[in-house]
This record gives structure tokens, C-alpha cells and sequence, in this order.
């Protein structure tokens, strides 16, 4: 009996300690383990922190290489500008009449990019594939060689702007960072402003694929020019040309700024010459990241602030207020985005999860319905898509358009879309029976549309340098604005008055043109001769491409945005500008102001390839203190 609770105990104790020695066993081999991954962890932070060392001092060199050569290239120009002064003083030929022997047969003006039916390649090639140029632009990939030839406007040349070969793309490791990445190093902006690394602002076109938050490499709104002109105003990042093509010296001489004029002169709206460093404190507005110059040479009547700044994780292609002025949506990568204008809180993306997940597909243009119910948008997969904004559901999908879809509105009776294509046609939608109800079509590719206020009236602007304007219902060609006072290049954004009589435009001739259609229209019958309206405005000040204008609700000022990454307000009755705005790091593609603004201001939205849309307010100074 005694036997059996010994027995008990004796085989009970060997188990038990087994366990534990095995259960320490396997603690120590899970210590030894997490101590190793312990000092990989520690040799991977060490490997980190040598890499951003280094990283920092090359960061640090390219910078001194930079202002090394500013300096030397300012000191260039300050002695040559003494050796013109020297030559007048002595009675020789002025400097315009000496004629260098030319070193590139080819023509002066810079090619716009080319929309159509090239190939693959979408309209609007050339858009930021990498490093390089005033705004952070450069070379697109070559086109494929089947490639179409360009309108008989222009001379056979490959997408993008400019002569002579590019300089090679840099490897798609330099052509977009990884998020935790450092910016590509830059000097400093006046003001002491942050670095501005260079972003994208393209999209790949149809049937090209890429990685997903990759950069678009030919795409929504802004050209390219293959040879980097140099800026020497204010707002420029110090650029480093290590890629000079053989007509790189004609490119600086035809393109190249005058030096800028001393502090308090301004030369020709050329608010971009002028240095705000230099500026007196009353006619410029300097904050973080962004400054404004005012023009004194005009009394000061408006004031802008910063309201919100809307981050994005690629390009913001296009921007556009809702009717009421309570929401602002923006187009990017993939969706829409709807965004409350007092809080700058995400409403909603708008998304269609039924297509392919595995390349870009970058949304060009958003427009919402007059009652706010509806937001339609326009892609480079040729569709058009009319989303409830309350189900988050597509209500209608239009399909038609054979090339990217680059510019959408809504009429006023919020039934009919007008849309514009690369594909040379501008069509009108209707999105109650669903159906297309109207095609035109014209010479060369369509960039902007827009349908006038009173409803009766489309046009269209063309890399053809033309606006035109139909009969909206019938189809007739009422106008055909171009001519000798047109645009000398590509017509990138138009825009009517709020009276529908005037119509804006903006062109790659750096130029905005104001036109007073022809009167009167007789609407539903057929017209005469095709008439031409009269430009009665011509606004010069921007140092690159126009990519975006509109009006303010109460047509008393045309807003622009260029490639050069300033936004400037203009009086339409003088042609003279305002103020000139500089809050991107890259070219703002997109400008839109509130319809809810008043005669004492209201508020505008820019988008930029900077991958940030932002919110701002415009003040006018002598109604705003009654």
C-alpha cells in the first residue's frame, strides 16, 4: 500500500522537470533569436544613419555647386551688360543688331505637346517624367516610331516642346522617391522658403501601365520644355544644367529674361522679375511657404491668404468649386476628392473599384451638377463617369471618345455635358436619356471646354492656337477666335463671363487673351460666314505656359496659372495684373474660383503638380473696410 503513493510521486517528478527544462529550452533559443534581430535592428539603424549622413553632405555640395554657379553666371551677365553699355557709349550697333551666326536650323517657338491619334502616347506628352527645367519639368520618353506627324502648323518632332535632343531620362529610381525619401536638394527659394523638389504632373495615357503612386509620365496639363530655359527672377530654385543640348546657347539668348529692374520698377506686368527679398514690406506678403507680390504701379485693391492646404499622394490635376461654394473637389490619381471649404475636412472619394488595379488612371477634369447632387469626371480611359455624390455610386457612364478625356462642364440646366478629347472632338451629353446628343469635330486635338452661363453657346480650345464657339443645341460654328491678334501657340483653357459675351483664354504663348464675341448671335439658325470675335485684351506677365484661367463670379478678375508656379490676378478692364501669387512647388495646373464669391471677395482653389491642391481667400481692401 505504501508502495503505490511512492510510485506515484517517483513517476511523477522526472515529467515535470523534463517540461521545464525543455520550456527553458525554448526561452533561451527565442532570447538568443530576438537578441539577433536585436543587432540586425541596430546595424540596419547604423547602415540608415550613414546613408543620411551622406546623403546630407551630398545634399550640402550640390548646393554650394549651385550658388557657385549663380554666381558665376550673374557675374557673366553684369559683365556683359557692361560690355553692351561700353559699346553705345562708343557709337557701335546696338546689341539687337548683332546677329550671332545660327547654331540650329530649325524654328524659334517652342512646340506644343501633341494631342491626338499619335500612337499610344496620350495627348499632352512631355509632362514631367523627371528632373529638370524652371517648374520641375523634363524630357518625356521617346514615342513610339509609327508615331503620326504633327499638324502642318508645326514641324515632325516627337511629343513635348522644344528642339534639339533631350537630355537621357534619369532611371525610374530617380523618378519618383520612395515616401520616406529626403527631396531631391535644391537651394532655397527667396524669402528662405523650403527646397521645392520637382514633382509630377503627368499622366501615362491609355494602355500604359505603370506601378500604382507612380508618377505620370504624359499626361493632364502641363507641356514640357526638353531644354531647361533658366529663370533669373525670384521664385526659381537654383537649377544645375548638366544635360546642355547643341542649341542650348540660342535657347538662353532667345528666352533668357531681361536682368531684373531695381527694386519698386515693374516692366510690363513682369511681377516674376521682381525680387521680394529686395521689395519694400507694403507691396509683398511673405509667410511660410508661399509669398505674394503686389504691383505697385496700380493701386492696391486686394489682399490673399492661405485658407487650406489639401495634400494629395500624386498629382492634382484639376480643381472646381460646387455652385453653392460649400465644397471644392480636386481630381488625382485613380479618384475625386471632395473637400469642405470652411474646415478643409475630406468629404468623400469617389473611386470606381471595378477597374484595373494595377496602373495609373489619372482623372483630368471634375465639374459638379448646379444643384450639387452629381459630380462628373473625365479620365484618361476615354470615359466619362456622373457620380451621386450622396450614394457614392456611379449614376451614368458615357463612352465614345476614342482618346483621353481633358476637360468637362456642366450647363446650367444640369442635364448636359460638354466634354473635349484628344481625339479631336468636343461632345455633348445628355445625362437623362443617356444618350450623346452632339459631335464636333475639328483639325487637331481638344484641350479645354466650356458652356457659356445663359446655356446656348460651347467652345473649345485646340493646340490648333484657335478658340472655337458652337451653337450648343444645333452644332453650328458660330466664331472662330485666332488670327493675327490671337494666340501664337496652343490654347490651353477658356473661360466665359459671367455675361457670356467675353470669353478668356489661356495658350503655351504665355499669354491670356479676353475676346468680345461677336453680336448678334442669332441662336437656333443657321449663321452666316464664320465670324470672328475681337480681342480686346491681351495679358502678358507670365514667365511660362498658361495652363488655367478663369473669372471671378463678378467678372472684375481673370485668374491664371502657369507653369512658371505663380497664380496672378488681373483687371480685365486695363489688362493690367494685380498680383502675382507664389504658393506651389511646381506648375498650377488648375485654378478655380468660388461662384458664392461676393464683390468683397470670396475664395479660389489651385491645384499643382506639387501633388497639393490649396484653398485661399481674395479680399478687397476698399470694400472690406466699409
Amino acid at each position: 500500500m505504501s508502495m503505490y503513493p511512492g510510485h506515484g510521486r517517483m513517476g511523477g517528478v522526472p515529467p515535470a522537470n523534463g517540461a521545464g527544462a525543455r520550456l527553458n529550452e525554448l526561452l533561451e533559443q527565442i532570447r538568443a533569436e530576438f537578441d539577433q534581430h536585436l543587432r540586425n535592428g541596430e546595424s540596419y539603424e547604423h547602415q540608415l544613419s550613414a546613408q543620411v549622413q551622406e546623403m546630407q553632405m551630398i545634399r550640402e555640395k550640390v548646393y554650394q555647386m549651385e550658388q557657385q554657379q549663380l554666381n558665376l553666371k550673374q557675374k557673366y551677365e553684369d559683365e556683359i551688360n557692361l560690355l553692351r553699355r561700353q559699346l553705345e557709349n562708343r557709337g557701335g550697333p546696338p546689341p539687337g543688331s548683332m546677329n550671332p551666326p545660327p547654331q540650329h536650323v530649325g524654328p524659334s517657338q517652342q512646340q506644343p505637346p501633341q494631342i491626338g491619334n499619335h500612337g499610344a502616347q496620350s495627348a499632352f506628352s512631355g509632362i514631367l517624367s523627371g528632373q529638370g527645367g524652371p517648374g520641375g519639368l523634363a524630357p518625356p520618353p521617346h514615342p513610339p516610331q509609327e508615331q503620326q506627324q504633327p499638324p502642318p502648323h508645326m514641324p515632325p518632332a516627337p511629343p513635348g516642346i522644344g528642339q534639339g535632343p533631350p537630355p537621357p531620362p534619369p532611371p525610374p529610381s530617380q523618378q519618383q522617391s520612395a515616401p520616406f525619401q529626403p527631396p531631391y536638394p535644391q537651394g532655397p527659394a527667396p524669402g528662405g522658403f523650403p527646397p521645392q523638389p520637382p514633382q509630377s504632373t503627368a499622366s501615362p495615357g491609355p494602355g500604359r501601365k505603370q506601378g500604382m503612386g507612380r508618377p505620370p509620365i504624359a499626361g493632364p496639363a502641363t507641356p514640357q520644355i526638353n531644354t531647361p530655359v533658366p529663370y533669373n527672377g525670384p521664385g526659381q530654385s537654383p537649377q544645375v544644367q548638366t544635360h546642355p543640348t547643341p542649341d542650348h546657347g540660342r535657347m538662353i539668348q532667345q528666352h533668357q529674361p531681361p536682368p531684373p529692374p531695381p527694386p519698386g520698377q515693374l516692366i510690363n506686368n513682369s511681377l516674376s522679375d521682381l525680387d521680394p527679398e529686395r521689395l519694400p514690406n507694403h507691396i509683398k506678403k511673405v509667410k511660410d511657404d508661399w509669398w505674394a507680390i503686389f504691383n505697385q504701379a496700380v493701386t492696391r485693391v486686394l489682399d490673399v491668404d492661405l485658407v487650406h492646404t489639401l495634400q494629395h499622394e500624386s498629382v492634382v490635376c484639376c480643381v472646381r468649386f460646387s455652385h453653392d461654394g460649400k465644397f471644392v473637389a480636386t481630381g488625382c490619381n485613380r479618384s475625386a476628392q471632395i473637400y469642405d471649404v470652411q474646415t478643409g475636412e475630406k468629404i468623400c472619394v469617389l473611386q470606381d473599384e471595378s477597374i484595373d488595379l494595377n496602373g495609373d488612371l489619372y482623372i483630368r477634369s471634375v465639374c459638379f451638377s448646379p444643384d450639387g447632387k452629381y459630380l462628373a469626371t473625365g479620365a484618361e480611359d476615354k470615359l466619362i463617369r456622373v457620380w451621386d455624390i450622396q450614394a457614392r455610386q456611379i449614376r451614368n457612364t458615357f463612352s465614345g471618345h476614342e482618346q483621353d478625356i481633358y476637360s468637362l462642364d456642366f450647363s446650367r440646366d444640369g442635364r448636359t455635358i460638354a466634354s473635349g478629347s484628344g481625339d479631336r472632338t468636343v461632345r455633348i451629353w445628355d445625362i437623362e436619356t443617356g444618350s450623346n446628343n452632339l459631335t464636333l469635330t475639328i483639325e487637331d486635338g481638344v484641350t479645354t471646354v466650356a458652356i457659356s452661363p445663359d446655356g446656348k453657346f460651347v467652345a473649345a480650345g485646340s493646340l490648333d492656337k484657335s478658340v472655337r464657339v458652337w451653337d450648343l443645341h444645333k452644332g453650328y460654328l458660330v466664331e472662330r477666335l485666332e488670327g493675327p491678334d490671337g494666340h501664337k501657340d496652343s490654347v490651353y483653357s477658356v473661360a466665359f463671363s459671367p455675361n457670356a459675351r467675353d470669353l478668356v483664354s489661356g495658350s503655351l504663348d504665355k499669354t491670356i487673351k479676353m475676346w468680345e464675341l461677336s453680336a448678334p448671335r442669332t441662336h437656333g439658325q443657321p449663321p452666316g460666314p464664320t465670324k470672328g470675335g475681337r480681342c480686346i485684351k491681351t495679358f502678358e506677365g507670365h514667365r511660362d505656359f498658361v495652363l488655367s484661367v478663369a473669372l471671378t463670379p463678378d467678372n472684375e478678375w481673370v485668374l491664371s496659372g502657369s507653369k512658371d508656379r505663380g497664380v496672378q490676378f488681373w483687371d480685365p478692364r486695363t489688362g493690367h495684373t494685380q498680383l502675382m501669387l507664389q504658393g506651389h512647388k511646381n506648375s498650377v495646373i488648375s485654378v478655380a474660383p468660388s461662384p458664392a464669391s461676393s464683390p468683397a471677395g470670396g475664395y479660389f482653389a489651385t491645384g499643382s503638380g506639387d501633388m497639393r491642391a490649396r484653398i485661399w481667400s481674395y479680399t478687397r481692401l476698399d470694400r472690406a473696410q466699409r
